[in-house]
């Protein structure tokens, strides 16, 4: 079995078969393109990379597999504004640990970022806190994308 660059290959593996499934050479396929990338990637870019190494697997089992892996938890699915799906690890062994986004809605630009400033920090507890307390929720974590313009763009 491959060894995936950034990403605990025994927990993912672990993961996996403790949702009674099995790993699969597309589903190490998947881990490899988004390990070896290490970015937010759509599913075609998703097929593209791993076909170089895996060329029988299809466009179909990529998405199926992508889903999949969002359902478990393993990997984060978001909108990024152009109908094109992003991916990438989600908190974890070899996640990119908590981030927003920054997302240029010209050149589609993502941006990563945690080092959050202290009035986001302090408006992201109360808002979790207040929802929680309204409607008896208990948020285990959330996703935080702005829009806007790069720096780039903006020009």
């Amino acid at each position: 079995m491959p060894q995936h660059k950034n990403h605990n290959p025994a927990c993912c593996c672990r993961k996996i078969r403790g949702f009674g499934r099995r790993i699969t050479p597309a589903r190490h396929a998947v881990l490899d393109a988004l390990s070896a990338r290490g970015e937010h990637l759509t599913a075609e870019e998703v097929f593209k990379a791993a076909s170089r190494h895996y060329p029988d697997i299809g466009l179909a089992t990529i998405y199926r597999t992508l889903e999949l892996f969002t359902k478990f938890g393993m990997v984060n699915k978001f909108d990024t504004g152009d109908d094109k799906a992003r991916y990438e690890f989600a908190d974890g062994p070899g996640a990119k640990g908590h981030h927003h986004h920054l997302v240029c809605t010209s050149c589609r630009r993502i941006v990563d970022y945690n080092d959050f400033i202290n009035e986001e920090t302090e408006l992201l507890r109360r808002t979790e806190e207040g929802l929680a307390n309204k409607y008896g929720f208990k948020i285990n974590t959330h996703i935080l994308q702005f829009y806007g313009l790069c720096k780039d763009c903006a020009k």
